[in-house]
């Protein structure tokens, strides 16, 4: 039985980690917005005071770290930082109204940081629809399936027993020809099936194969070996048991992983492996399998 660990970052943490990264910044020009809603008109008497400098420094500051300072969208936005009025001349001695052009650059200014907003919010949209096929899909409202995939060739009897031990331990063994076809390929009908919470893999020795010029040996059907590379990528090789029959040929990509054989005590071994990947185990079950 194959014993590999699992990726140390699932694709679920790095999703949630790029959803936090981005509401972060997110909640950045929404903490700017405020700051520009709330402040004091009153206090400004001429083009630049402190309070008005500080506030530019922050919000190119969040543009900065929004959006980098060499992209695109900073340079579309970096404008909202601009907020001091410098008349060019003076207006015949009359007083110049820094209170009214300063309230039209905050006002400007709250437009362009919510556009901001409204780029990052697709932009996340974007990146969980790239990336839901990355979700968890061994889980199903919080509950780890115990939909168990079968990938078997053609010893029937192995698949039948295999299947049936996973039924008496309360799992739904999905075995793919008993399953409709509507028009699909066979690789379709996996991806159709695949949200299941773990994988067995039965490599029995079905085929006769070698390479140039060398001695045919036993190995498993090449459609096995395809199936048992896609759930491994789909749901991490610590969701995937592969049982063998026989000697047979073992692909050299998994050469000194250790599969457990169907001659020997598979029963337990399989238990071990699936109350690790997080299911509960009726021990009394499989015992009197």
């Amino acid at each position: 039985m194959a014993r590999v660990q699992p990726p140390t970052e699932p694709s679920t943490t790095k999703l949630q980690t790029q959803q936090k990264t981005i509401n972060r910044r997110i909640d950045r020009l929404r903490e700017r917005i405020s700051e520009l809603e709330a402040f004091d008109l009153k206090t400004v008497r001429n083009g630049l005071t402190p309070e008005v400098r500080g506030l530019e420094v922050r919000i190119k500051d969040t543009l900065v770290r929004c959006f980098g300072e060499s992209t695109s969208t900073y340079n579309d936005l970096q404008s909202a930082a601009s907020l001091a009025f410098y008349p060019r001349f003076l207006t015949n001695g009359k007083p110049i109204d820094y209170q009214g052009r300063l309230e039209k650059n905050i006002k400007r200014s709250i437009e362009l940081l919510r556009q901001g907003q409204q780029t990052l919010m697709e932009d996340l949209a974007d990146y969980e629809h790239e990336h839901e096929t990355d979700l968890d899909v061994t889980q199903v409202n919080g509950v780890l399936s115990r939909r168990v995939f079968v990938v078997h060739g053609h010893d029937d009897g192995s698949r039948e027993t295999v299947a049936r031990f996973l039924e008496k331990l309360g799992f739904d063994a999905v075995i793919l020809h008993e399953q409709a076809n509507q028009g699909r390929t066979v690789i379709e009908k996996v991806e159709a099936h695949g949200d299941v919470g773990f994988a067995v893999v039965l490599l029995t020795p079905d085929d006769i194969g070698c390479v140039k010029g060398g001695t045919p040996e036993p190995r498993a059907r090449q459609n096995v070996i395809l199936e048992l590379g896609y759930f491994i990528g789909r749901l991490g090789r610590g969701k995937v048991c592969a049982l063998k029959r026989g000697v047979l040929e073992i692909p050299s990509d998994y050469a000194g992983v250790v599969y457990e054989s169907l001659e020997g005590n598979w029963k337990q071994a399989l238990g071990r492996e699936l109350e690790e990947a997080g299911h509960e185990i009726d021990w009394n079950k499989v015992m009197r399998s």
